[in-house]
């Protein structure tokens, strides 16, 4: 069975800087696009950011510059380091990859979620 779960989230001032991190277990896993949304109250979930097997990233314009996504393979691991943080990302932040393991066929996973809280 696959699971995915992130760690990392809290409260931060504005212009602080927190890491998210979200590791997937599994048998036998092989993991492609491993990536970040997030959901503020009221609005519908959005990309944040996302990193293919071979590292190639896509970032949302509102994190450019701010945000890194990066993964380490051997452990099943993607982060997101977030600098220079605004109140307007406050939101749930979920990881999201698409995985099989050694009993299913390609699946997209999410995560339960980590708060990110960005006080002014």
């Amino acid at each position: 069975q696959v699971h995915v779960v992130e760690s990392g989230g809290g409260l931060v001032q504005a212009g602080g800087s927190l890491r998210l991190s979200c590791a997937a277990s599994g048998s036998r896993l092989s993991i492609n696009t491993m990536g970040w949304y997030r959901q503020a109250p009221g609005k519908q979930r959005e990309l944040v950011a996302v990193i293919t097997s071979d590292g190639s990233t896509n970032y949302a314009d509102s994190v450019k510059g701010r945000f890194t996504i990066s993964r380490d393979n051997a452990k099943n691991t993607v982060y997101l380091q977030m600098n220079s943080l605004k109140p307007e990302d406050t939101a749930v932040y979920y990881c999201n990859a698409f995985i099989r393991d050694y009993y299913t066929v390609w699946q997209n996973y999410w995560g339960q979620g980590t708060q990110v809280t960005v006080s002014s």
